[in-house]
């Protein structure tokens, strides 16, 4: 069976779309179902660069909103390294097939589509290429019910390449992108990459976090810059965009992205800063 015509199989006409034929011809059907239909909000979080902890804001950013009493749904796109179940505490989740599509794992009320509920193992890698992989965040956006939702994060892998690309391509009316940096230099040139990327596809970039801005020491609770600080708000103010705020490390952090908790549920020091973070883009959308 071809991939046309599995399409037109899922199809919500299938039987009586006049078009059915002509999808298994190899032509696209008119009318495939757009399960993007009830999201409000569609927001990319990208970073041009891994290890700054774009996940980590992620997950705490939909928490955060969830506990304000929004709807709130995570597609993990990045297929080859997907982190959001581990970081919601739902690795043993998997995607089931419901009567209106494919239905997303469910984390205390946060919706998430991820490879991960469907690798054997969370060991078992994915060893794919490109074209691969760009179907599987097809399948992600058009056959998972999210259902109505007032934001539907969308998590980046690093990069400029392909799965943004597809995301964009695939996903109507974005409201914009949130771009992550670390106050590292290296980290920032990646970031500005970012920033020219969600711009050349003509989205709003909502504005900039600055993650791992200072160590707050245990101890005496003085911030230690051991990547450098203020790098993220420098670099909004030279490219003209908005600097939602700066997220310091905090030990306790570490702990509880490993244990499936989010940090804006505890009295981490980092859930004060984050929560300004939070603030302000819900302000942007009243």
């Amino acid at each position: 069976m071809t991939e046309k015509s599995s399409e037109c199989d899922s199809c919500a006409q299938k039987g009586s779309c006049k078009d059915e034929k002509d999808v298994r011809a190899g032509r696209e059907c008119d009318h495939k179902v757009d399960r993007m239909a009830r999201v409000k909000h569609k927001i990319i979080i990208a970073s041009g660069k891994g290890g700054v902890g774009k996940s980590t804001v992620t997950v705490n950013l939909a928490r955060a909103l969830q506990m304000k009493g929004f709807k709130v749904g995570i597609l993990d796109a990045d297929i080859t390294g997907p982190d959001i179940a581990k970081l919601l505490g739902i690795e043993e989740g998997r995607l089931m097939q419901g009567q209106d599509g494919i239905l997303p794992v469910e984390a205390d009320g946060i919706r998430a589509a991820s490879m991960a509920f469907l690798l054997s193992s969370r060991d078992s890698p994915v060893v794919w290429r490109g074209p691969m992989k760009m179907a599987a965040i097809k399948q992600f956006i058009q056959d998972v019910d999210w259902g109505d939702l007032d934001f539907l994060l969308i998590d980046l892998p690093p990069g400029t390449s392909d799965e943004p690309l597809s995301v964009v391509q695939l996903i109507p009316e974005l409201a914009g992108a949130i771009i992550v940096t670390t106050p590292q230099e290296v980290a920032l040139l990646d970031s500005r990459k970012a920033v020219n990327m969600v711009r050349a596809m003509k989205i709003p970039v909502l504005g900039i976090v600055e993650n791992m801005s200072g160590l707050i020491c245990p101890h005496c609770g003085e911030s230690i810059s051991i990547f450098g600080a203020g790098g993220g708000e420098r670099m909004a103010r030279e490219m003209e965009e908005r600097f939602l705020g700066a997220v310091p490390m905090d030990p306790s952090v570490c702990a509880l992205g490993d244990s499936g908790k989010t940090f804006v549920q505890s009295q981490a020091s980092a859930a004060a800063s984050f929560n300004q973070i939070v603030e302000r883009l819900i302000e942007m959308f009243r």
